[in-house]
């Protein structure tokens, strides 16, 4: 089944909230030393909207590379189907070696999560769900196969308009 292709969300209109997941200190080796630079993982989200982003940044500084993440996840952005309170139905997202398993959880539930999962959940407003994260806990891995998850999700009206069938015939 081919996946549809994501349209592009504007990041004006949103009210967006950032969430710094890992940062990471790396040494490039060089003829005259070592040179330190810094790698941030973003996520950025909108839960009202129901909209969620995850960017890469890299610079000198802690701060700036941040701020390079936080621009490249709102190039990033994505809609989320959802029911009210939850997700629709059982997915399993792939990235890596890492896998994200979501459940549909009933109300009161809350957010049964760790990490990187419960950031990306959290930034795309998803009030009630189960989760479990399989293989790999490289938080790039993780937060890529959650978003792959996510992106998974199809609400009841996209199936029967896939399937070729209509609301009477349900």
């Amino acid at each position: 089944m081919a996946v549809a292709t994501v349209k592009r969300v504007d990041p004006q209109s949103l009210n967006l909230k950032e969430n710094v997941v890992a940062i990471n200190r790396v040494t490039k080796v060089v003829k005259g030393g070592k040179n330190m630079s810094f790698s941030a993982l973003v996520v950025v989200g909108d839960s009202s909207a129901r909209v969620v982003g995850f960017g890469v940044g890299k610079a000198k500084e802690v701060p700036s590379a941040i701020r390079k993440g936080i621009e490249a996840a709102k190039k990033n952005l994505r809609k989320v189907h959802l029911l009210d309170n939850t997700i629709p139905h059982q997915v399993l997202g792939r990235y890596g070696a890492g896998m994200v398993m979501l459940k549909p959880a009933q109300d009161g539930t809350g957010v049964i999560a760790g990490g990187p999962v419960r950031a990306v959940v959290q930034a795309c407003g998803i009030p009630n769900v189960l989760t479990k994260s399989i293989g790999s806990h490289n938080p790039h891995n993780v937060v890529k196969a959650t978003i792959n998850a996510l992106e998974q999700l199809r609400d009841k009206n996209a199936v029967m308009e896939m399937r070729g069938l209509t609301p009477e015939k349900m």
